[in-house]
């Protein structure tokens, strides 16, 4: 691993969390997915020789809990399901160069012997243990076999983790007042022996991990807390058959008296152990198929066996936030105590909620992967709105209004109309497309601060500024050509025009290249209307400085608007079916199946609150608040969108530099009066052009009187509210 910046020498792998092979997939797991997929195609873009694995998560309680009740084998249920992800996953455009599961040959291999090398290094210990058992049924209840209460914030656990509250990692013995999922009654805790990883003693390594840690701040953040309350040893393995056998065959005796010995043959490692290292097994598996000189997962993996790089190469896991703590604690004090690469950086994902509440499966109340292309849609605008709508790492709220706007104003009124309006009017006065020996020094200049931009983005580990890149270079390209207006030099001065939508094409060309790693479908289309030879998919940015060269076709508008009245019929629908199976259920409460807030209580008062909205049970973390750069703004100007009846175009002073930001006050204020006022702005909300006019920030304003928030004293423009 290195800190060096993006492309470096080293093979590099991303890596996803593996899916649990359990049920379908909705538009909040995809995020990950897509999130993994466009940054692994964005180092590709680089020069980067990158590896994409992943792999079903076959093992685990639920999966088995699961397969019993539908009367199959937990290997032929974790299976389907497999399939189902290997085949989903391909029509969203997320292209793993492997992906594999738990459950294969390759991954029980690696995960017995990295498991022998932790014991043979003195990493693994037996401890007796309290182990939740079901009387009734007579065995043992391992993980998700038991619910009961969190020891620590007192909200509801399931077996290994407080998914309703803390969201802390639990180990066997901690859940209380447990009980049997299977039957339903009181559990009882019986001593057991099991064997322990000695994590605590890598927390001076861990911390220091931490520091050198790249990714997301919450992925940095959070996992201190653990450390600085100190970390427990961690149970790795668990009482049930479904899983990969812990290596050895000898029995244990127990320690001490009273307690029941278990037989190492009887005892599987915890799903959490073999889950990573099928990332391991994932590159294992691409190497093998494509060679070690292609790829080389050795040299990716271990340390000490590339003589040039022997820390190993570039590791870069994308994952959900709830899965923090397994990825910046356990999983690199199992890579480091045999002498595995450490991980570069992790990013990870906030949730995606649906019109502010969490997703909920056993409610129905979701966009499935499989709804959302049935209803026609193409995949890459989905893919547009994951990785664009707010930082990787912050909570995005899905509904069908929002993401046809995003559609609509950026894909189609900014990207498809430049690239149409450009490559039409290229198409239709040069017959082979329009000649020049380069770009402009001004276009080609701006392509590339695009490029550089696109590199920072990579290097930030911003999905989000990947997609700004493109938009900021198309929405550069619709006022070149506007102020350039090549239809009326074209008669007069034929060789400006030429240039002016050669320009043109260049900036298609590299918005193509740009473009690819977040719509790939749509990006290889362009490029072919483009006449460029090869595939987009195998171009670095360097293509995109390169003048285009192609004979261009008549080109196809790449996107499509999406009408009012089909975001009507699709909330009808997803409301229709949310009532439908909330109807079937009794409206009883329902726990979130993707870890994140489901809680429906109606918490207002009909007497006293009848026109204030209750407040808002979703949390934001502390690091997400940061993310938010909200400053003191003072309005210099201001005014009327013509045509617009409610939208005025403000100039603001933000300190360090002037803003327009357009903001819907023009029935609620005079005019005339906003000159001077202080306002607060949030800085960095994405932009958005509103009736022409491009709105770089959002005035905040308190109800529906729009009552501008100011300051008490006297703050400069600039200065920052926390």
């Amino acid at each position: 691993m290195s800190h060096d910046d993006f492309p470096t020498d080293r093979p590099a792998v991303v890596t996803c969390g593996l899916p649990y092979a359990n049920g379908d997939l909705h538009i909040g797991h995809l995020r990950t997915y897509v999130g993994g997929d466009v940054y692994s195609r964005a180092l590709e873009r680089l020069g980067q020789r990158t590896a994409f694995v992943s792999g079903s998560d076959m093992h685990g309680t639920p999966v088995a809990v699961n397969a019993e009740q539908e009367g199959v084998s937990p290997e032929k249920f974790a299976l389907d399901w497999h399939e189902r992800y290997a085949e989903t996953f391909p029509k969203f455009n997320v292209d793993f160069d492997n992906y594999g599961h738990t459950h294969d040959e390759t991954n029980t291999e690696i995960t017995q012997q990295l498991v022998r090398d932790l014991d043979e290094a003195g990493h693994l210990y037996e401890k007796e243990i309290m182990v939740a058992y079901d009387p009734v049924d007579d065995q043992y209840l391992p993980d998700r076999y038991v619910e009961g209460t969190c020891p620590y914030c007192g909200a509801h656990a399931r077996g290994d983790e407080c998914d309703e509250g803390c969201q802390r990692h639990l180990e066997p013995g901690e859940v209380e007042d447990p009980e049997s999922t299977i039957t339903g009654n009181p559990a009882e805790y019986r001593e057991r022996t099991h064997k322990f990883f000695a994590v605590s003693e890598f927390a001076d390594y861990l911390s220091d991990f931490l520091d050198r840690l790249e990714g997301t701040s919450n992925a940095r953040n959070q996992p201190r807390e653990w450390i600085e309350q100190g970390l427990q040893d961690w149970c790795i393995t668990r009482d049930m058959d479904w899983g990969i056998d812990m290596p050895g065959g000898e029995a244990t005796e127990s320690p001490r008296e009273g307690g029941e010995a278990a037989d190492s043959q009887d005892l599987v490692l915890y799903v959490w152990v073999d889950a990573p290292i099928e990332y391991i097994s994932s590159t294992k598996q691409y190497s093998e198929r494509v060679g070690a000189d292609a790829f080389d997962w050795e040299a990716a993996w271990k340390e000490g066996v590339s003589d040039e790089h022997p820390e190993g190469g570039e590791v870069v896991h994308v994952i959900g936030r709830d899965i923090i703590q397994h990825h910046t604690i356990f999983w690199p004090a199992m890579l480091e105590a045999t002498d595995h690469a450490e991980p570069r950086a992790v990013m990870a994902s906030g949730f995606v909620t649906l019109d502010g509440k969490g997703f909920s499966t056993s409610r129905d109340r979701a966009v499935w992967a499989d709804e959302y292309l049935d209803e026609g849609f193409h995949p890459d605008p989905l893919r547009y709105y994951l990785a664009t709508n707010g930082g990787f790492q912050q909570d995005v709220d899905f509904s069908w209004e929002k993401f046809a706007e995003r559609v609509n104003t950026e894909l189609v009124g900014t990207v498809g109309n430049f690239l149409y309006r450009s490559l039409l009017f290229a198409h239709r006065n040069y017959e082979d497309g329009p000649d020049a020996d380069a770009p402009s020094d001004e276009v080609a200049a701006r392509i590339d601060e695009a490029v550089e931009e696109f590199a920072a983005a990579v290097n930030d580990y911003s999905v989000r500024a990947l997609g700004d890149a493109v938009t900021d270079l198309a929405r550069y390209g619709n006022e070149y050509i506007q102020r350039n207006e090549p239809w009326k030099l074209v008669d007069e001065e034929p060789a400006e025009a030429e240039q002016v939508i050669y320009d043109c094409v260049a900036l298609a060309k590299a918005i193509a290249v740009l473009f690819e790693p977040l719509a790939p479908e749509k990006s290889e289309r362009l490029w072919d209307q483009l006449g460029e030879p090869g595939s987009v998919h195998d171009a670095t940015v360097e293509a995109a400085r390169e003048g285009p060269a192609g004979d261009l076709g008549e080109p196809t508008e790449l996107f499509e608007q999406v009408e009012d009245e089909r975001v009507e019929d699709l909330n009808e629908k997803l409301e229709a079916r949310v009532a439908e199976s909330e109807s079937d259920d009794g409206d009883e409460g329902d726990e979130s199946d993707d870890d994140e807030n489901d809680d429906e209580t109606d918490t207002t008062d009909d007497t006293d609150m009848t026109d204030i909205e209750p407040l808002s049970d979703d949390r934001i973390s502390f690091d997400d608040f940061q993310e938010l750069d909200i400053r003191v703004g003072r309005i210099e100007e201001a005014e009327g969108i013509e045509g617009a009846d409610d939208l005025v175009k403000l100039t603001v002073d933000l300190g360090a530099e002037t803003r327009t930001i357009v903001a819907g006050l023009k029935q609620l204020h005079d005019v005339d009066d906003l000159p001077d006022t202080k306002v607060i702005v949030l800085a960095n909300m994405e932009k958005a052009e509103l009736f022409g006019v491009e709105s770089n920030g959002m005035v905040l304003a308190a109800g529906e009187e729009a009552d501008l928030l100011t300051t008490y004293e006297d703050a400069a423009p600039g200065t920052k509210v926390k």
